[in-house]
């Protein structure tokens, strides 16, 4: 019996041998570092002349191009990441960067220092040097772009670093890891920035510009380092009147509008700006009309009003986003507005340009800066005209008006509007959060709040169909004592709310007031703004200045 037993037990005892042989051989394995080279065309995501960038240390997934000595990057890209003011008109394949003072023009000719084109059009895609774009964009480069596997560092944050020296040399790796590849080495003295840190491992940028983990214990000194920016950022150099802003905008259709001026100007206090809708877009070309009349500027003046006369895209024959698409054509537009500043001596350019969609939002706002550069050449104000801001209509980009133009003005009403539910044009909330949403993007000192000076009368038809008219608060006013509407105040809406059984059904109003424009008043005040506008002149009670008046005297006390 224990003959035929020991055969079995020197088998059993040589896998058992040869299975711990094989478990230590994996264990002892996985304690031996790899020596295995990372794929740097995978990790980078780059192969031939292109180039991977780099922000602020995170791999993008944009790609430069590397073409006789020196990086281009996507424009789509600098727009998005870096700096959003070079400007692409696809239509004259033109680039255009506005300065506070001039503008600077470049095409696919134009060429740097080192003789090489400044844009390069690639497979429908636009690409700018490198160079360009770091002398207008406040960022550090560093390039290695000569090197087998093009990359390129940009950073545009100037935050606090840490930097180390390595103490022993090191690997570095894709992952904190020793059986992860091999990045690059570092060697003793050299130093490195640290990223992020694990428990035994460091994310690093070497100086050789490859981003890995190394193990702590390789690094020693640390010391935080703040970067220096040389760059020397635009100074937009903006008008400020030196007294709270009480605006009211004088719509007219036709020249025989100016000779109203005397009329309802007379019913006004404390206005210091009047805004006549004297411009409108004609067509697609720059051309526009004008109902300028120089009489009526002397007449303001000499009430110790400004004159910011408004231009308006109401036409049905522009599209917005075709006209402000060209170069030329904006160029046309703005002399010719600046010729109308000259002729009728106008204190300001009001924009009011209305109803357009996203995709021309950028050429929009193009506009803005390039007719912002005409106006401080000029000395004259520009201010532009809002809705309250919301996510369907951020590409009015108010960042960018609250930096280069004068005042951004918000139209604080049409909360409820001809085609919509029924309910107030500008109920107390709906102002107030239009306020605070422009101020975190405008500065306060550059906001100016816009009321209405009107409401509408709300009916409801047959079948729940719901229409209203627009009516002037003097107008309103009388509508509701002659058909002896009772009001009750709202408290939460901030307004006196009335209704009326009829034949054709029921009739709503939510009036404004002198308490609701009160209240609006407050707001302004509240928030410390540049002042107030009203729309329109002529659809106002005279009282209700005493209120409008009021509040914006103690605002300047």
């Amino acid at each position: 019996m224990m003959r035929r037993t020991t055969p079995f037990l020197a088998v059993l005892g040589l896998i058992m041998l040869i299975i711990a042989g094989f478990i230590g051989t994996r264990f002892l394995k996985q304690l031996i570092p790899t020596k295995e080279q990372a794929d740097l065309t995978k990790l980078l995501g780059v192969e031939g002349d292109e180039v991977a960038l780099y922000l602020n240390e995170e791999l993008q997934e944009k790609k430069g191009i590397f073409v006789k000595g020196q990086t281009y990057l996507p424009i789509q890209w600098i727009n998005q990441e870096l700096n959003e003011r070079f400007y692409w008109d696809n239509n004259e394949k033109l680039l255009v960067y506005a300065l506070p003072n001039s503008i600077v023009y470049a095409d696919s000719t134009s060429k740097g220092i080192s003789g090489n084109p400044l844009i390069l059009l690639d497979k429908g895609v636009v690409y700018l040097s490198i160079g360009l774009v770091a002398n207008y964009t406040d960022i550090k480069v560093s390039a290695y772009d000569t090197a087998l596997h093009k990359r390129i560092f940009i950073n545009n944050r100037w935050d606090q670093k840490e930097m180390a020296l390595v103490k022993k040399d090191g690997n570095v790796r894709v992952k904190g890891g020793i059986r992860s590849p091999i990045v690059t080495s570092v060697l003793k003295g050299s130093q490195v920035t640290v990223l992020k840190s694990m428990k035994t491992w460091d994310q690093i940028r070497t100086a050789d510009g490859f981003i890995g983990y190394i193990e702590r214990r390789r690094l020693g000194t640390r010391k935080n380092e703040t970067p220096v920016s040389t760059f020397k950022k635009p100074v937009y150099k903006n008008i400020s009147m030196n007294e709270p802003v009480c605006l009211v905008w004088h719509q007219m259709t036709n020249p025989d509008g100016n000779k109203t001026f005397d009329q309802l100007v007379g019913n006004t206090k404390g206005v210091n700006v009047i805004s006549p809708t004297w411009f409108e877009l004609k067509d697609n070309e720059g051309n526009f009309i004008s109902l300028a009349d120089k009489e009526y500027v002397k007449k303001a003046h000499k009430k110790g009003m400004q004159v910011w006369a408004l231009m308006n895209n109401f036409n049905s024959d522009v599209n917005t986003e075709i006209l402000m698409g060209k170069t030329s054509a904006r160029r046309k537009l703005i002399e010719g507005l600046m010729k109308e500043v000259e002729t009728y001596q106008i204190d300001g350019i009001n924009l009011d340009i209305e109803g357009i969609k996203e995709e021309a939002g950028v050429h929009y706002v193009q506009f803005i800066r390039e007719l912002s550069v005409a106006c401080r050449e000029k000395g004259i104000v520009l201010s532009i005209d809002n809705y309250i801001p919301t996510a369907s209509n951020a590409f009015y980009n108010r960042k960018e008006q609250g930096i280069v133009a004068d005042y951004v003005i918000i139209m604080g009403y049409d909360e409820h509007y001809a085609g919509g539910d029924a309910g107030s044009v500008a109920s107390i909330s709906y102002v107030q959060q239009g306020i605070k949403d422009t101020l975190l993007y405008v500065p306060k000192e550059k906001v100016i709040n816009a009321i209405p000076f009107y409401t509408r009368i709300w009916a409801e038809g047959g079948e729940g169909k719901v229409s209203s008219s627009a009516v002037g608060i003097a107008r309103a006013k009388e509508w509701v004592k002659d058909n002896k509407i009772e009001l009750y105040w709202q408290e939460a809406l901030g307004q006196y709310y009335g209704e009326q059984k009829t034949k054709e059904g029921m009739k709503r109003i939510w009036l404004e007031e002198e308490r609701s424009i009160g209240l609006k008043m407050k707001a302004i005040k509240q928030h410390d703004l540049a002042g107030v506008a009203c729309w329109k002149l002529g659809f106002e009670p005279a009282s209700l200045w005493d209120e409008v008046r009021l509040d914006m005297e103690l605002e300047s006390n």
